[in-house]
């Protein structure tokens, strides 16, 4: 695949047309049968989620924490493929590993000192290219540290707005 050929018609049009830059990213929870779980409509595919077994969940489905550490790996990981195909860079294959610590305490609400959120994230790029330079490598990191939106997002998180009816 070419990527670059594939994306040129849709940087021209941003060029062109910034605010066809421009879009709106929506995810639903909606409520299920019980109080511990829900399920995540993302408009293209539907995700049922839980309570983290932790704090009284039944431990089957994802909890908001894996699908946040799930959402990292995922961008991280297509991020890092099409940098490398972009930039020519030879990759015979990427595996991303996300890891995330944090104390229950602070979400079941049983200290003022306990954050609910993670203390520290961990991202794990193991990158089979023999055949690659230390400089691109070097650069592959860069510009995947710097594209990766959700990497970005955590570093720089955005303002959030919340609206109660």
């Amino acid at each position: 695949m070419d990527l670059r050929t594939m994306q040129a018609p849709l940087k021209d049009r941003y060029k062109g047309d910034p605010q066809a830059a421009l879009i709106t990213l929506t995810a639903e929870a909606n409520e299920s049968s019980t109080p511990m779980a829900c399920s995540v409509d993302l408009r293209r595919a539907v995700y049922e989620a839980e309570a983290h077994a932790g704090v009284g969940g039944s431990g089957t489905a994802a909890c908001s924490g894996d699908l946040l550490l799930g959402a990292l790996a995922a961008c991280a990981q297509i991020t890092c493929q099409m940098v490398a195909a972009a930039s020519g860079i030879p990759v015979d294959g990427v595996n991303v590993t996300v890891q995330g610590d944090l104390d229950l305490r602070g979400t079941l609400g049983m200290s003022r000192h306990v954050p609910a959120g993670f203390q520290s994230i961990r991202v794990r790029f193991d990158i089979n290219a023999p055949q690659a330079t230390e400089k691109d490598l070097d650069g592959l990191r860069k510009r995947v540290e710097q594209y990766c939106v959700v990497m970005q997002t955590l570093v720089s998180p955005p303002q959030i707005e919340t609206h109660w009816r």
